[in-house]
């Protein structure tokens, strides 16, 4: 496969032509010309080159190279699986769309509203608050800014007092009054922490911050950073909760669409990154073919997979336990279902092992077909010691307790995504601005650089982009 790149001459050490343009090409053997043994020496002259490699097609990835792309300086987008998103994707079942984990998309993510086109998107929108399930009821917590009266109407609904309304109030005026570098550089603590400090009471910590903000960390204990607690604060009060009409997988499809479509190279394990010259990187696949880097590499990878490939390179140290979640999906009628509006509903009883859960389609329709109703039900932690079936029948048990034996026992499963790595463990300290730079010409981007969300992920493979070009002096004036 022959890829031809060219940009714009300037003074870059690399080029040497005095034309007004220099293009790079160079042939790259496709994996299934290579046997699983084959290696190729690294003193050659037939190393496939390129400008920069940038390894893992996630958010993170996708980012840095739209922003590489942007400047014209030629690269390869390597993906270990057979399609862009990482960890941001859907698969097609039975006419189902079913997203790989509970995942929300906040519309006010301030990187993601430069990258996205929210109208191609086709954004679906959640009901601004929740249910809570508590003393074997439901009970409505609303944004009182979308829908005042369901708020007022809650007031004296037993999820928390008065005070502490007034106090989310309170704490979110404090949010919208400083900027994100602000609140992502703050004097830090635990987001339990946090809450007790501002004056919550034990009980809407229990009922709703423990399932509700549990859900968005995968960490009902909430240690996770007081800065991320308060950056997400500040999304919720700013945009509304979606999903993409096409599945959660459509975010980084249409990051993808931006990008050469030969600029992106499927089922591409790397193995290992070597220096082998100067600021000269090789990067092994794990079918044995080698590819050389003249300006960089960046490592836009999970945290897990970037802690082995950075072994002894000065990267990062993985903390413990990370974030993990099992996602449930049930298939029902329309009729079958207890309510048609696209509201989250939250455990807040402290009993169980459901944390959230939604009627899919009654947020987007198109996420199943016309006559049928998916169920979404997610779990804090992947319980890979259960078999599916049995953790398919403690969820159906639990929720017959919230919607009714009979109406609960006619759902049908349809799959179970047990997600190892969910998300990084960011409990304080953190350092969320941290140089995306870990080597000559290596560098790292990816949720646990910045901020454990979509728009963290976005902006660290920006930033990773950014670092690598100014390193090189190659961003244009």
């Amino acid at each position: 496969m022959a890829i031809t790149f060219s940009f714009p001459c300037s003074n870059r050490s690399f080029i040497t032509s005095s034309s007004s343009r220099r293009r790079f090409k160079f042939n790259l053997q496709s994996s299934s010309q290579l046997s699983p043994t084959t290696t190729l020496p690294l003193q050659t002259t037939s190393l496939p080159k390129t400008g920069v490699i940038v390894i893992g097609a996630g958010l993170a990835g996708l980012a840095a190279a739209i922003h590489l792309n942007s400047h014209n300086i030629p690269f390869l987008l390597l993906e270990a699986s057979d399609a862009v998103g990482g960890r941001v994707r859907t698969d097609s079942v039975d006419g189902f769309l079913l997203d790989r984990g509970f995942q929300i998309f906040i519309t006010a993510y301030p990187e993601a509203q430069k990258l996205l086109n929210y109208q191609s998107l086709d954004l679906q929108k959640f009901y601004s608050g929740a249910r809570i399930f508590y003393n074997d009821e439901f009970h409505t917590v609303a944004d009182p800014i979308r829908h005042f009266w369901d708020s007022a109407r809650s007031l004296v609904n037993p999820v928390g007092s008065v005070v502490d309304k007034l106090l989310i109030g309170a704490t979110r005026v404090q949010v919208l009054t400083k900027s994100d570098e602000e609140i992502l550089s703050a004097e830090e603590s635990t987001t339990i922490d946090l809450l007790q400090q501002i004056g919550f009471s034990d009980s809407i910590i229990g009922r709703f911050f423990r399932p509700f903000f549990g859900g968005i960390f995968f960490d009902r204990e909430l240690e996770t950073t007081s800065r991320l607690f308060n950056f997400i604060f500040k999304c919720l009060a700013l945009g509304d909760n979606t999903l993409p009409a096409k599945g959660i997988s459509a975010i980084p499809e249409q990051l993808a669409s931006r990008l050469p479509s030969s600029s992106i190279l499927f089922n591409s394990k790397v193995t290992s990154i070597d220096l082998v010259e100067s600021e000269s990187l090789t990067v092994t696949l794990q079918n044995g073919e080698v590819m050389t880097s003249e300006l960089g590499v960046i490592l836009a990878v999970e945290e897990p997979e970037a802690v082995k490939l950075l072994a002894g390179k000065g990267g990062t140290v993985q903390k413990t336990p990370v974030r993990s979640t099992a996602c449930l999906y049930f298939k029902a009628g329309r009729d079958q279902i207890p309510v048609q509006d696209p509201v989250l509903f939250l455990n807040g009883s402290g009993k169980g092992i459901v944390n959230n859960m939604f009627f899919a389609t009654n947020v987007a329709p198109s996420y199943g077909p016309p006559d049928k109703a998916l169920v979404s039900v997610s779990l804090i932690g992947s319980y890979e010691g259960v078999p599916d079936k049995d953790l398919a029948a403690r969820v159906v048990e639990e929720l017959s307790g919230w919607f009714g034996e009979k109406t609960v026992r006619a759902w049908e499963h349809l799959r179970t995504y047990r997600v190892g790595f969910a998300q990084p463990n960011q409990r304080p300290p953190t350092n969320l601005w941290k140089s995306p730079k870990v080597g000559p010409g290596l560098y790292i981007c990816g949720d646990y650089v910045i901020s454990a969300t979509f728009d963290g992920a976005l902006v660290s493979g920006r930033r990773a982009a950014e670092a690598l070009l100014k390193d090189k002096a190659l961003a244009r004036a």
